[in-house]
């Protein structure tokens, strides 16, 4: 899995650079996540600007984020969601438990 990984001021942003969010790599993004959190860096925003597709197993992977950051009194932000990907939010109402915003940009500007 290719994620690009960069500190903005107090938050990581990762940019998860693969078309496809799966069972084969998001396993890869929730070690990453974990490791990020367990050096003390608790807010995250994952971009997912180049995702096309996400599956229960990419969605377990952000929600697993979500719980360790919500558990270490950080937050798991989401932003560049494409069209797909954002019907897949809605349909399992993830929509409602993220942060979702249009861009990196917008994101970092929330905390």
């Amino acid at each position: 899995m290719i994620l690009k990984i960069e500190e903005k001021g107090a938050a990581v942003l990762i940019e998860v650079k693969e078309e496809r969010l799966d069972a084969h790599n998001s396993g890869e993004l929730k070690t990453q996540m974990l490791a990020l959190f367990e050096e003390g860096k608790n807010d995250i925003i994952v971009d997912l600007h180049d995702v096309r597709f996400v599956d229960s197993s990419g969605l377990g992977a952000l929600v697993s984020g979500f719980k360790n950051a919500s558990a270490r009194n950080g937050n798991l932000k989401l932003c560049g969601l494409q069209p797909q990907v954002k019907s897949m939010f809605e349909l399992t109402r993830l929509h409602r438990v993220f942060e979702i915003f249009p861009d990196s940009a917008e994101a970092l500007a929330s905390f």
